[in-house]
């Protein structure tokens, strides 16, 4: 409806869930007043920041395709979602630990980021950075409970920064980056529950038998691409890894 003041919600603070997208909206102080707030969409407008007053119940921002440029001022208790896809974001920081102590789903595609440091969200679960110009990952360490990570349609060389804490990793999204070579496949094997693996459009899946090069290096994958793992290719990776499992023994 081009909408340019939404000054009149103040009115209704028994509001629980609010859709203002596809609006021409550039303030959101009138929304302090909705105290009982638990969803609020705001995609499609002219915000510049996300920054609101503390509402103690809310728990669903969607501020897709915004001109939003950080993270500051997003500081709600209950928060468990938050997608900020399409906007102008550069950095990580901003994003409080002490504020949002429950935020389990984080959506940053199509940002500009320059680095993934910064984020420290212990009971994130879900991370989603398509299409945001990373090529490395930094500050992971902290991620304990991250089970889905999404990095698809970025500028991935090399596969270093993930840790042995990010335990409970299980869905990894490399689609499309600049993977070329088995030896960075190889320091996923720092992931101890990792069961999905997206690898499509890399140079690495051009070489032969990639799969069971793969497989050979990350024997508890259950899902490689967009196939599930057969008992024979389990049983042939397992023959090549201790083949060479023998051949290096023999070297030593």
């Amino acid at each position: 409806r081009a909408l340019t003041d939404i000054s009149l919600l103040k009115s209704f603070i028994h509001l629980r869930y609010v859709d203002l997208s596809e609006n021409k909206l550039q303030d959101l102080s009138p929304l302090s007043s909705l105290t009982e707030l638990l969803w609020l969409r705001m995609d499609g407008n002219l915000l510049t920041s996300a920054c609101m007053e503390e509402l103690s119940y809310l728990q669903v921002i969607s501020f897709d395709r915004n001109r939003i440029k950080d993270m500051e001022g997003i500081s709600h208790p209950r928060l468990a979602t938050l997608s900020l896809k399409e906007n102008k974001i550069q950095t990580m920081l901003g994003l409080s630990q002490d504020q949002l102590f429950n935020l389990q789903v984080l959506e940053l595609r199509g940002n500009k980021l320059k680095s993934t440091a910064g984020l420290s969200l212990t009971k994130l679960k879900k991370l989603y950075l398509a299409e945001t110009g990373i090529g490395s990952l930094e500050g992971l360490e902290g991620l304990e409970q991250l089970e889905t990570l999404h990095l698809r349609d970025n500028k991935f060389e090399t596969l270093n920064g993930f840790s042995s804490s990010m335990k409970c990793l299980q869905y990894l999204n490399l689609r499309n980056n600049g993977i070329s070579s088995f030896q960075e496949v190889e320091k996923l094997q720092v992931l101890p529950v990792l069961q999905t693996l997206v690898l499509l459009d890399n140079p690495c899946t051009d070489e032969p038998d990639y799969r069971l090069e793969v497989l050979a290096l990350l024997p508890h994958l259950q899902r490689l691409d967009k196939e599930a793992v057969e008992e024979d290719e389990q049983a042939e990776a397992m023959r090549i890894r201790q083949t060479r499992q023998e051949e290096k023994e023999k070297e030593k």
